[in-house]
């Protein structure tokens, strides 16, 4: 059986979000439920990979090391909560920059796919904004939105989004092992 994967987006889905950007470790506060939710994810055979817009790099708001220490502390409370995170993608360019990576491009996805050999039309992508959910039916994988974070503005914006649509991660996640 091959590897069975869930791409998640990090902030407003798995993490509490911010117009000011994430910059620090203690700014990364879990949504609750989220860490759990990966868990069960875990359980039930499921890899997660995380796939991120980190503009705030391009920005100078925060370096590598910084994001690489909010990865450590979200790794660390994932594991706390019994679930794993398999790895971390993510584009620290700007909204100018005419990268493919950044989201709603769907670069990430395919990078992910061709490390993993994952087919993306069986795999599911959770997030809570519009990008998220262009990004990956770009890619071809099982939208899901999130009310979390960005995904009340995201529906209000946007009432013709024709994908699944859950309160949070642990709702979503709940859904997606229902379906395995």
């Amino acid at each position: 059986m091959t590897d069975r994967y869930v791409i998640l987006d990090r902030d407003g889905t798995i993490n509490i979000d911010s117009d000011a950007f994430i910059k620090s470790p203690e700014e990364w506060l879990p949504i609750p439920g989220s860490l759990e939710a990966i868990a069960l994810l875990n359980r039930h055979g499921y890899k997660v990979v995380v796939i991120s817009n980190q503009s705030g790099i391009a920005r100078g708001l925060l370096g590598l090391a910084a994001l690489e220490a909010i990865h450590a502390k979200m790794r660390q409370l994932t594991k706390a909560a019994g679930g794993d995170i398999e790895a971390i993608y993510f584009c620290p360019h700007g909204p100018n920059d005419a990268c493919a990576c950044r989201k709603p491009k769907d670069g990430l996805f395919r990078r992910f796919a061709a490390d993993t050999q994952t087919d993306l039309s069986q795999t599911y992508s959770v997030g809570d904004s519009l990008r998220d959910i262009q990004a990956s039916e770009s890619a071809g994988a099982k939208a899901i939105l999130v009310r979390t974070g960005k995904g009340e503005k995201t529906l209000l914006n946007h009432p013709q989004l024709n994908v699944p649509i859950f309160d949070n991660l642990y709702e979503a996640a709940t859904h997606i092992v229902s379906k395995s």
